[in-house]
């Protein structure tokens, strides 16, 4: 299920796969994705099951069917590490969407060469991106008023904590909206959370399942 936002005039569709899809222009936004990294980890002697990574390409191959998306922005981290299979696996993936102009952002894990991104039919954007009335990035920029257009970042993995009655807690992912910065949350699985503290003035939304909620 989705969850309907205006920013910037601009209505945003907010995904449960935890992404933000911008239907006017067709447009979808991922953060940290980390493709590669069960691969990396399984290379280092961390016992994840290999299924985890298919995971992660079913839940991209599925936003891509749903949205019929024309365009693909990667706010960074696409790519966890050094190459290894996950990256032909994802080469594979965007082959079978011709139509579709697939734009990375680069991370800080975004190691690889540029002339792989090319190589692979990527359009690679080693900083920020101005896509009006948006400012794209990895990183949150640091004291932005809004100057260049709305920032939609990632990097940090935003989650909060709900706590129920008792000593019940909760620790979700989420979607965090400031007067002139959105930080999406975390597509990749085994990426974890950062804990936000939400001013009054922002808007949070938590990925629940199947669902995305409003909580502020």
């Amino acid at each position: 299920m989705q969850e309907k936002h205006n920013i910037a005039g601009e209505e945003l569709w907010l995904l449960a796969q935890k992404a933000l899809y911008w239907p006017r222009k067709r447009t979808l936004f991922v953060a940290d994705t980390h493709f590669g990294k069960v691969g990396h980890f399984r290379k280092h002697g961390i016992s994840i099951p290999p299924q985890a990574a298919e995971e992660n390409f079913s839940r991209m191959e599925a936003l891509l069917r749903q949205t019929q998306a024309q365009e693909v922005y990667f706010l960074g981290d696409l790519f966890h590490s050094e190459m290894n299979q996950e990256w032909l696996r994802f080469k594979q993936m965007i082959a079978l969407h011709p139509a579709c102009r697939f734009h990375p952002i680069g991370g800080n894990h975004d190691i690889l060469e540029q002339a792989s991104y090319y190589r692979a039919r990527l359009e690679f954007h080693s900083g920020a991106l101005q896509l009006e009335p948006f400012l794209l990035s990895h990183e949150p920029l640091e004291n932005y008023l809004g100057e260049r257009g709305y920032n939609l970042c990632g990097h940090i993995h935003p989650g909060v904590r709900l706590r129920g009655r008792g000593k019940q807690s909760l620790r979700l992912a989420c979607f965090h909206f400031m007067p002139h910065q959105a930080i999406l949350p975390a597509f990749g699985a085994f990426t974890g959370t950062a804990l936000r503290e939400p001013k009054q003035e922002d808007q949070v939304f938590v990925v629940l399942e199947d669902k995305v909620i409003e909580i502020s």
